[in-house]
């Protein structure tokens, strides 16, 4: 059994009765979170077998130990998602980049063009106002040089592009992974 199919057995014969699923936003617009929920009356079947224990749609503070599976959507554009990419990585079984953003770097890293661009897109964007200039250290997370897919960071175990990828495609991926089998992702994803 490869690693991957061994992680969703884990998955799969959890401890516990229902599988522990967390979803992540980085630089990305939410648009795939957007998608996460408008699985419609399908949600509620997945909620009968999953517990978010994470995710921007709850109020948990901190990313917990033992995440079965997590979603990120969004690339990796400063320090402090560096860090929260790695954290998320070491306490997941499965990890999976959920939409373009995370899959290629997509919109986000359109600003990698620049050779300073974590310098650059700063001066633009605070360029306006000395004092809120200077305040900036204070108050954004440092930006990388360059925006990242999540891949480029850690080892991601499967992969849903689209900008956003459909409701239809995030679900058939999660009952997959839920059944214990490797989604095969061939002619069902598109990029953009």
């Amino acid at each position: 059994m490869s690693t991957t199919n061994t992680v969703i057995a884990d998955c799969n014969s959890s401890s516990s009765s229902k599988v522990r699923v967390a979803t992540v936003w980085l630089s990305g617009c939410a648009g795939c979170h957007m998608s996460f929920l408008d699985q419609d009356e399908r949600i509620v079947d997945l909620a009968k077998r999953i517990q978010v224990v994470y995710s921007p749609l709850v109020d948990v503070k901190e990313f917990p130990e033992d995440v079965e599976v997590t979603l990120i959507e969004g690339s990796v554009a400063n320090e402090e998602q560096l860090e929260v990419l790695k954290d998320v990585r070491a306490k997941s079984r499965v990890l999976i980049s959920l939409g373009d953003c995370a899959v290629t770097g997509n919109v986000t890293a359109l600003r990698n063009s620049w050779e300073n661009s974590d310098k650059e897109v700063l001066e633009r964007a605070y360029k306006s106002s000395e004092d809120l200039q200077a305040a900036v250290p204070n108050m954004v997370p440092k930006l990388l040089i360059r925006a990242k897919p999540l891949h480029e960071v850690v080892k991601v175990d499967f992969y849903i592009p689209g900008c956003p990828p459909s409701a239809d495609l995030i679900n058939y991926v999660l009952t997959e992974l839920l059944a214990g089998k490797t989604p095969n992702m061939e002619g069902k994803a598109k990029y953009g």
